[in-house]
């Protein structure tokens, strides 16, 4: 996607709609995924949310791809350009992510990925620039589970876009996640349940469902619950198509 999760602090606040949490790396519903685009196959996402109070759309639409040809090592970049409920001042993001798959180098190994994304064009206005890391396995016919944090506003003032209610600023956090095939019902059937603490734009608690309508397209249905009192719970419809189709796509398209 599956390329959000993610505005400026003050838009956010106003329109009690957040920033998708991603211009957008390859994620789940709302953080990121080990998950990396493979080698010169473009990804096309383009994602909506929009709350039941009418107070805006937020959509995120963007381009990824893996520029490593290793098969151990991965590497994609992204840009992603951001409509505001029609306001397109400073709409462009971009995003990179470094990963090593499962099983990369040793069985059992857990898959890993380190990166960057919202990496905004104005310093303080767009730049939330947030970096994580993650370490993700596949446990059985569980599912697989994924775990690491977050920090904002690299390279940039923390203050003028970290803040909570309180004026306090929260710019780190955890991530994590659960993700799973219903291969029992469809293999095109893919569910999800992710988590971002922080009482900011991108702390969130999000569940959804993708299904996949083609050989290299699929839809998310997901909604969003903010841990910011401030920001309204929205709904997500996330499109998801792989320019290139010549391999059996993930069940979310990417």
């Amino acid at each position: 996607m599956n390329a959000r999760r993610l505005l400026t602090a003050c838009a956010a606040a106003c329109m009690a709609l957040p920033i998708t949490a991603s211009a957008t790396p390859s994620t789940q519903i709302w953080i990121p995924s080990t998950d990396i685009q493979a080698f010169l196959k473009p990804h096309i996402g383009w994602d909506i949310y929009l709350n039941a109070y009418g107070d805006g759309i937020i959509s995120n639409g963007g381009l990824t791809i893996g520029v490593l040809p290793t098969k151990k090592i991965g590497l994609e970049l992204g840009v992603d350009y951001r409509d505001l409920s029609g306001d397109h001042t400073y709409p462009w993001y971009l995003n990179a992510k470094l990963g090593l798959p499962e099983d990369a180098f040793f069985k059992h190994m857990p898959a890993f990925a380190i990166g960057i994304y919202d990496l905004g064009l104005k310093k303080d206005v767009s730049a939330y620039n947030v970096s994580y890391a993650l370490l993700a396995k596949t446990i059985w016919k569980l599912g697989r589970f994924s775990f690491g944090g977050y920090k904002g506003g690299i390279g940039t003032d923390p203050k003028a876009l970290w803040l909570n209610k309180d004026g306090e600023v929260q710019d780190m956090g955890a991530l994590a996640s659960w993700d799973r095939v219903m291969s029992e019902l469809t293999d095109k059937l893919w569910l999800a349940i992710d988590f971002q603490s922080g009482s900011n734009g991108y702390g969130a608690i999000s569940v959804g469902a993708s299904y996949n309508f083609a050989k290299n397209a699929s839809v998310i249905v997901g909604y969003d619950y903010f841990l910011n009192p401030a920001l309204k719970p929205t709904v997500t419809v996330q499109f998801d198509i792989n320019a290139w189709a010549g391999d059996k796509p993930s069940p979310k398209g990417e």
